[in-house]
């Protein structure tokens, strides 16, 4: 069962002009939202390839699907490996794709992996629900990782004022003793920051879990490769579009969009992002960060 709320999904699925015969690509399966309306859409005319980080989300989204009439697959994998995914499946080119990069409200509620600075769970925050030794997690970013880079993630990937602050108390705290539970973290960058800033409107932990997150995850890298190989994959006429809930990524998305329509080899269909409207927003707070951009492949 999932509790997430699919932004902007209608918008999203009706800009990529599917029709009968095609094969859709959701990047980020999740709850399963944008698969399922093409399911409800198309039935079996569309074949739809789904990936998700998360084996429990695929398998939630398996389990859904099993009594839906549609041709599905659905795997644990990254977008940024979709060369790989279609490869296997000997797929060459698809004709709609679509990445949702925000974090599923499944991720925050439910996982246990320390997505939200309102639960004391262990400081994990990969979207991986299988954590060998080699995977990173948000533990060994506050424990291991250097002062500077630190400053450097919560200030690039958070826009966190009090970067170099927190990183200060960050490392002066883990002297003491590993830095291990959410709560823990949470006291840390709150003696950090000014009283003011702690009585700000957005949760003064909001941006540095959300950049550790995006460290953990190698999110910005994930979404470079996933764009690039993805057009590659991407039919003539075909069109991607990718929701962004964070500016930097929001950026990256714009900046490719922008220099593949330089090299001519397509068109931004959207001139500005789309964002979702008072009704969605009344429903679904979490969509209001949410900006949507849509190119299409010559």
């Amino acid at each position: 069962m999932t509790i997430h709320r699919t932004v902007l999904l209608n918008e999203a699925i009706n800009s990529l002009n599917l029709k009968s015969g095609d094969i859709f690509f959701d990047g980020t399966l999740g709850g399963g939202g944008h698969s399922a309306k093409v399911c409800e859409m198309f039935g079996k005319s569309v074949r739809i390839i789904a990936v998700d980080r998360d084996s429990q989300a695929v398998q939630r989204a398996t389990d859904k699907f099993e009594n839906l009439k549609c041709d599905f697959s659905f795997q644990t994998a990254s977008f940024r490996d979709i060369d790989k995914v279609l490869g296997d499946l000997n797929i060459k080119e698809v004709n709609g794709i679509i990445l949702d990069l925000g974090l599923s409200s499944d991720q925050i509620e439910e996982s246990a992996r320390g997505f939200s600075f309102k639960r004391d769970e262990p400081l994990v925050m990969s979207f991986s629900s299988e954590n060998g030794d080699e995977v990173v997690t948000a533990m060994t970013v506050v424990n291991d990782w250097s002062e500077e880079t630190l400053a450097d993630i919560l200030y690039g990937y958070g826009d966190e004022r009090y970067a170099r602050r927190i990183a200060k108390k960050i490392v002066e705290a883990r002297q003491i003793k590993p830095i291990e539970k959410v709560f823990e973290l949470v006291e840390i960058i709150k003696s950090a920051v000014p009283v003011g800033y702690r009585k700000g409107r957005i949760h003064f932990a909001t941006k540095s879990f959300q950049a550790i997150r995006i460290a953990v995850n190698d999110e910005i890298e994930a979404l470079k490769e996933g764009l690039m190989k993805g057009f590659e994959k991407l039919s003539r006429g075909g069109r991607m579009a990718v929701i962004s809930f964070h500016s930097g990524e929001d950026r990256v998305v714009k900046n490719f969009f922008r220099d593949m329509k330089m090299k001519g080899v397509g068109a931004i269909i959207t001139k500005k992002p789309i964002m979702a409207n008072k009704e969605e927003l009344s429903e679904n707070p979490r969509a209001r960060s949410a900006k949507m951009r849509v190119f299409e492949k010559f």
